[in-house]
């Protein structure tokens, strides 16, 4: 079958040929227009790689085409008879093919050196022994030639022919021949197409040739050290105990001026040593290109190498972490993104203060130029300093303060990281309370988000513990709500009597009520007042200083009233217990009632944007409650649950980080039967450094079981799928595997009759967003033997693809083709989704950005809530995002948010909101949101499929 396999070619679509259209072609090669004869031979190459055969053109293109020596024309004539078929179905070749013979000597002793290179060029590619024959003498002659193209082509030609079955007997002294050419050779390229071709054909020489030049490797052309490196990578995966003298000269190359050798170097090294020596200068080289290269997918992909190191030599990465941090000097986010990834997992107690140093000075940066993409970086600078102090908590003291400038910042996400890490920081970190406390207090009006606001004040309401710290809390509160009330009502169109009241509503208007549902989705009901003796009453805006708060609750905010209202009772509870003085307790308590019953009347007013919502109404009347009728049971509730939920969320968190880290460090065993080298009792002499270090790394991977691979794969024969049945003449089948943006098809095809197939063909169609990268070839198969034919096919989204197709066949005493028609094969979505973790935050984000959205009812028989949810993260191969203390209990309702991410970076959402039914029975909905369709339909389609049983 290997002598049977065809170059294969680029598939480029062009209309099918006709005969009116061949004509039109012949008639054109016949005539003596240069540029007609160039654009009749395009098209003939076109339809050529369409399948067209053609074959009435060979003749005309032998006798019109050939003679020419238009360089244009002679390059398509060179691709026409490339494509063209050279031998019969016996595969033996065609009597014609002696006239093309007789051109390309013709070519080879062309005085012209272009057709020269071009037809040696030409030769590289063919693989008929005879048709090459003839030609041998005319090759070697060219190697002496005078110019470098056809010199360094002679030489690829020469490989190309030593290569072909028998080509060895062809050429049995070349090897010796290139030897001898490369000692001699001067030109860059033509040197490195002669050190390629004793790689090739002759290792052992190309290894002598190495080694007897080893000073000057470093001074070689660029692509003649590539090649070496190629050479390096094979000798020592053959011969491992020799790979000592060869990374020497690795590590020579190191010094290269070519970035591109000395990125290859440094793979090398890596793949060849694990000697902390080699993976320290391996990582330097990435560190310095990561600096030196402009090119953003090359500082990426740089990056990648990078983490590839971390996960296997964390302590050599360690090291260099202020190297890898340097990257952040480029504006690009994705390379700031991942650099602080990186740097995140390589920090330890010798380097925490440093790298926190250089993190403060990048957000200081921010602050000032103004770059669009200032307050993102900004935010995830914020994220990777609060990651520094949770992990290393004797920091946060020198990076809390300058974060707390950042409370007000216009970037609201930038503002609500800061108040999460505060909030964090100030639990974990009791000796900094005091300060932050101070802090937050002073800095707490320039804090102008809505979102914002409600943590900080959560936070003075919990951590405000002594008498001055609660005083200035209130105080802090009164004077961001500004002067009440906040609405008032025109003296000059009101009744004398009601001059001094402040309602809402009055016997003087008419009102109606009606529901109304709000932005965050609750019910509220609004009065609409028709006016009868006086004017609608005006929002008091304050003077000039008001505050934050009251600009926030005048436009409408209630929920932050809610909040306002909440810290000011937790506040009063705990005055009365610093405070000794009932007066000034009476007296904060009587303020606090005031803006709470001020903040009610805004709300019910028709001054106010829109009415204020139930919940946050109950929420304000139950503090109003609780002020009037205080008690030591409500007090507690309010003073100490509060903040041990707080705590258990933390400590869970803590376990969730732990869990994962534990998760991604693997666990390796070594059999006890395995072998181990002793490397104290070997014999050190003549042993470099770098080869003890390996020799070390080596024996201990093997010890602890690096080594060992499991051959068996349990999945494979899963993934091995049947195309036709037994009793056809033709069985079929397939391995599938996925490689992130390829499938790779390898189909075993047997025949099971008793005669030849001849032309046989495997014809495959995609559909979906899959694209067959390579034509169909044609094989002949031998009675009862079997073959493997290789597909490849590209993936260029997530979706459920199918791939389905036909074998097609001839048999010697039936003239017509005969066609078994093959199983479909469905690619699943579940080879490229993988579970992924991301913050809560950022998934609420998604999940109102994303315009695509499955919804599909919940249909099994799983009767229990915990277990179904098990099952749809089994069945989709997600990850769960909600807490698992979260969702414990059982209380008949179940919410979880679940999350993965695909090969091609595509985000997949899924919400599970299911409830029991009094008969037991579940029912609810799973909802599934993406940005592309593809996601949120394949996704659906599998959990409809699996999600009634538990298989």
């Amino acid at each position: 079958p290997e002598k049977m396999d065809k170059s294969c070619t680029l598939l480029v679509h062009y209309d099918k040929g006709t005969p009116a259209v061949a004509k039109e072609i012949k008639e054109a090669l016949e005539g003596n227009d240069v540029e007609a004869k160039v654009d009749a031979m395009k098209k003939a190459v076109m339809l050529l790689l369409n399948g067209e055969t053609i074959p009435q053109l060979f003749i005309t293109i032998i006798r019109y085409v050939l003679p020419s020596e238009d360089h244009t024309i002679q390059k398509l004539l060179l691709l026409y008879l490339e494509l063209i078929e050279k031998t019969d179905s016996r595969g033996k070749v065609l009597p014609e093919m002696i006239l093309i013979c007789q051109n390309l000597r013709n070519n080879l002793q062309h005085p012209n050196e272009y057709i020269r290179g071009v037809t040696l060029r030409f030769l590289c590619r063919l693989k008929e022994t005879e048709i090459v024959e003839p030609l041998t003498p005319s090759v070697l002659q060219n190697l002496e030639h005078r110019h470098p193209f056809v010199r360094r082509n002679a030489i690829l030609a020469v490989m190309s022919i030593y290569k072909l079955p028998n080509g060895d007997q062809l050429f049995v002294d070349a090897p010796e021949m290139i030897e001898k050419a490369l000692s001699t050779e001067q030109d860059p390229s033509a040197k490195r197409n002669a050190f390629l071709m004793l790689f090739t054909c002759a290792e052992e020489r190309a290894v002598n040739y190495l080694l007897s030049n080893v000073d000057k490797v470093s001074d070689w052309n660029e692509s003649l050290q590539m090649v070496v490196l190629e050479l390096i990578r094979s000798v020592c995966k053959t011969k491992p105990a020799e790979k000592g003298k060869y990374i020497k000269i690795i590590i020579s190359l190191l010094s290269a001026t070519s970035s591109a050798v000395i990125y290859e170097c440094a793979g090398t090294l890596v793949s060849l040593s694990s000697a902390p020596t080699a993976i320290r200068a391996a990582a330097n080289t990435y560190c310095q290109l990561l600096l030196s290269q402009s090119d953003n997918n090359v500082k990426l992909i740089l990056l990648d190498r990078l983490s590839e190191l971390k996960s296997l030599h964390r302590d050599i990465m360690v090291e260099l972490i202020i190297d890898v941090l340097r990257a952040l000097s480029s504006p690009n986010l994705d390379i700031r993104k991942k650099t602080l990834d990186i740097a995140l997992d390589l920090i330890t107690h010798h380097n925490i203060n440093e790298v926190v140093q250089m993190l403060k000075k990048e957000v200081v940066k921010t602050q000032s130029g103004e770059l669009e993409k200032n307050g993102e970086y900004r935010q995830m600078l914020i994220q990777a300093i609060h990651a520094c102090a949770v992990k290393f908590p004797e920091v946060a003291s020198t990076v809390v303060h300058l974060l707390m400038d950042f409370l007000g910042d216009s970037n609201v996400a930038s503002a609500l990281d800061v108040v999460a890490f505060v909030r964090e920081i100030i639990e974990t970190n009791p000796k900094l309370r005091v300060s932050i406390i101070t802090r937050l207090l002073d800095t707490f009006y320039q804090i102008r988000a809505g979102k914002v606001c409600p943590c900080a004040l959560w936070i003075i309401g919990e951590y405000c513990l002594s008498l001055s710290e609660v005083e200035s809390g209130v105080a802090t509160i009164k004077q961001c709500l500004g002067e009440l009330p906040f609405y008032s009502v025109s003296e000059e169109s009101q009744p004398t009597e009601t001059s001094n009241k402040i309602q809402p509503t009055s016997s003087a208007m008419v009102s109606s009520r009606k529901p109304v549902i709000l932005a965050d989705g609750t019910y509220a009901t609004q009065s609409a007042a028709s006016e009868t003796t006086f004017s609608t009453p005006t929002v008091v805006q304050g003077s000039v200083t008001s505050g934050n708060l009251r600009t926030l609750l005048l436009t409408g905010d209630f929920f932050l009233g809610a909040v306002v209202a909440c810290t000011l009772t937790k506040l009063v509870l705990r005055l009365e217990e610093v405070q000794p003085s009932k007066t000034e307790v009476n007296k904060t308590v009587t303020q606090a009632l005031l803006i709470m019953v001020s903040m009610l009347q805004l709300g019910q007013s028709p001054a106010s944007p829109h009415p204020i919502d139930n919940d946050s109404y109950e929420r304000i009347v139950l503090c109003i409650k609780l002020l009037c009728h205080r008690n030591a049971e409500m007090k507690k509730i309010w003073l100490e649950s509060c903040r041990q939920s707080f705590v258990k969320m933390i400590s869970e968190k803590q376990l969730t980080e732990m869990a994962e880290l534990k998760a991604k460090t693997q666990t390796t065993n070594a059999q006890p039967d395995d072998l181990i080298d002793f490397f104290h009792l070997k014999s050190r002499k003549g042993m470099s450094q770098l080869e003890l270090e390996d020799q070390v790394q080596d024996d201990l991977k093997r010890a602890t079981g690096e080594f060992t691979k499991d051959e068996n794969d349990g999945n494979k024969l899963n993934r091995i799928l049947q195309l036709t049945g037994f009793s056809d003449p033709v069985y079929a089948e397939a391995y599938v595997t996925v490689h992130h943006y390829d499938i790779a098809l390898e189909v075993t095809v047997i025949n099971r009759t008793k005669e030849t197939l001849q032309n046989m063909c495997l014809e495959l169609a995609t559909m979906g967003d899959l694209k067959l990268v390579e034509r169909p070839q044609n094989y002949s198969l031998a009675p009862e033997t079997s073959m493997q034919i290789k597909a490849n096919i590209k993936v260029s989204s997530t979706e459920t693809g199918v791939i389905f197709g036909n074998i097609v066949y001839e048999t010697s005493n039936v003239m017509e083709r005969n066609v078994v028609v093959l199983n479909d094969i469905h690619i699943d979505i579940m080879d490229y989704i993988s579970p992924a973790v991301c913050s809560e935050a950022a998934f609420r984000t998604m999940w109102a950005e994303f315009e695509w959205e499955n919804k599909v009812a919940v249909n099994t028989t799983i009767q229990n809530e915990r277990e179904f949810l098990d099952h749809i993260i089994k069945s989709t191969n997600m990850k769960c995002l909600t807490a698992p203390s979260a969702i414990e209990g059982e209380c008949g309702f179940l919410a979880a948010n679940l999350y993965a991410k695909s090969v091609f970076g595509e985000d997949a959402l899924v919400n599970v909101s299911i409830e029991k039914q009094t008969d037991g029975a579940l029912s609810g909905y799973i909802r599934i949101r993406s940005k592309t369709q593809g996601i949120a339909l394949s996704l659906g389609d599998k959990i409809t499929l699996k999600q009634k049983g538990s298989s």
